[in-house]
């Protein structure tokens, strides 16, 4: 259980991870947008 008896400093934690993960989100979803225009545009062109 947590210990209640401390108090939280605010901006201590450390969130590197959280970073991380983050930046690798938004890479995923800038690709998964880049080739979804792509194969959009591929579609147009060949009048799938």
């Amino acid at each position: 259980m947590a210990d209640h008896n401390q108090e939280h400093q605010h901006g201590t934690m450390d969130i590197r991870e959280h970073e991380k993960t983050f930046a690798g989100f938004v890479r995923l979803s800038i690709w998964v947008v880049v080739i979804s225009i792509a194969i959009l545009v591929f579609l147009a062109l060949t009048n799938a």
